[in-house]
């Protein structure tokens, strides 16, 4: 039937991935929420 088989599996896996590229651009996912860690300094708990 096609010619070249293995040149249209990569096409169509190359537009499903186009696809989906530009379905998750349009839709990007959420991002939760994360609290700041911040680093103490290590001197606050050295001897005086």
């Amino acid at each position: 039937m096609f010619r070249r088989p293995l040149l249209l599996l990569v096409l169509i896996l190359a537009g499903v991935v186009l696809v989906g590229v530009l379905v998750i651009g349009a839709f990007p996912p959420s991002v939760t929420p994360q609290p700041v860690e911040r680093a103490i300094p290590a001197e606050r708990f050295s001897p005086r």
